[in-house]
């Protein structure tokens, strides 16, 4: 029996939602890289946006697989979002520096704010840095 839940909404104009639940470590990560793999391998994805709410533990295992998706994504320009971690999967992504901070979000709608205002600088040429 697994103790790891995965809800993968239908996919929103390049944008991912996964909701995973209980508890990511080195017995269930392997179910999440399995989910995650068609995603990744989606070219039309470009923002996968990891919802954690219901994540109660994760481990090494488990951030490796956050930071597999992140590589998968970044190679093409991609990003994945983390929103909603509960403070004891926020300190671990502090302490390992996993994902960075700007990429942590407290909920779906600050992340799409944060989507949506990337998309918008793209659309309109806004390259100044």
């Amino acid at each position: 029996m697994s103790n790891l839940r995965t809800e993968i909404a239908p996919p929103s104009s390049g944008r991912q939602r996964v909701a995973i639940g209980g508890r990511l470590d080195t017995h269930t990560y392997a179910e999440l890289d399995q989910a995650l793999a068609p995603l990744l391998a989606n070219n039309a994805v470009t923002s996968l946006v990891l919802d954690l709410a219901g994540l109660d533990y994760i481990s090494s295992a488990g951030i490796r697989s956050v930071f597999k998706a992140r590589k998968a994504l970044s190679a093409r320009g991609g990003k994945v979002l983390v929103v909603n971690p509960q403070p004891q999967i926020q300190k671990v992504f502090d302490m390992v520096k996993a994902v960075p901070l700007g990429e942590i979000f407290t909920s779906m709608a600050e992340a799409d704010a944060y989507l949506d205002a990337m998309q918008r600088k793209i659309v309109e040429g806004d390259d100044e840095d």
